[in-house]
């Protein structure tokens, strides 16, 4: 199957509710419609996470995440830094947000890949949820022929763009407060630019 016909495919399943696993440019992700109650439980009973670990959401650029997401002026600076790319940047969530994507928290993070194929089905539909494509506390997974196969009963469609590039996760950052939540790839560069602008 071709990317293109594995990208509609993929698109169809979330519009109708499932669950997508799509590359990143670290590791494969897990995708269902970030404003879709049911389909954020599926993605949280398919990774079996604790429902007060909040999910990330993902999208094809910034201005699409801002409909979405309140910024300050740091946060757009810092937005503008570093994405698209391997960070996942916490922000006050508006109200479009549903609260299961988030554990009731008023904060959400937010993703832009700096992945072609994850844009590109981004750009078919987003926002998307943007966790890992694994049980939750099992090691991530960069190529889909290693999925859990209970986990990948539960998945709909599989964007195959072969192995991902891997490493560590995205570096969380919370730039309104000037805190790194999890530090992962890009991290320093992270931690050098809170300490001069935030």
């Amino acid at each position: 199957m071709s990317t293109d016909d594995a990208l509609a495919e993929a698109a169809e399943a979330l519009r109708e509710g499932g669950l997508v696993v799509f590359p990143t440019e670290t590791v494969y992700g897990l995708a269902a419609d970030a404003l879709d109650p049911d389909a954020i439980e599926a993605a949280f009973e398919a990774k079996r996470r604790p429902r007060e670990k909040p999910l990330s959401f993902a999208f094809p650029d910034v201005e699409a995440a801002v409909e979405h997401v309140a910024v300050g002026e740091t946060e757009r600076a810092f937005m503008a830094e570093f994405l698209p790319g391997p960070v996942t940047v916490v922000c006050e969530k508006r109200d479009s947000v549903p609260d299961v994507l988030t554990g009731g928290r008023d904060r959400v993070g937010v993703r832009v890949p700096d992945s072609e194929v994850a844009v590109a089905l981004l750009e078919r539909v987003a926002p998307l949820t943007a966790t890992s494509a694994n049980v939750s506390g099992e090691p991530s997974v960069t190529n889909p022929a290693a999925l859990d196969p209970a986990f990948r009963a539960r998945v709909d469609a599989v964007v195959d763009a072969g192995e991902s590039p891997g490493g560590t996760g995205s570096t969380v950052v919370d730039v309104a407060r000037g805190e790194i939540l999890r530090a992962g790839a890009v991290g320093d560069a992270v931690r050098e630019w809170l300490a001069e602008h935030a």
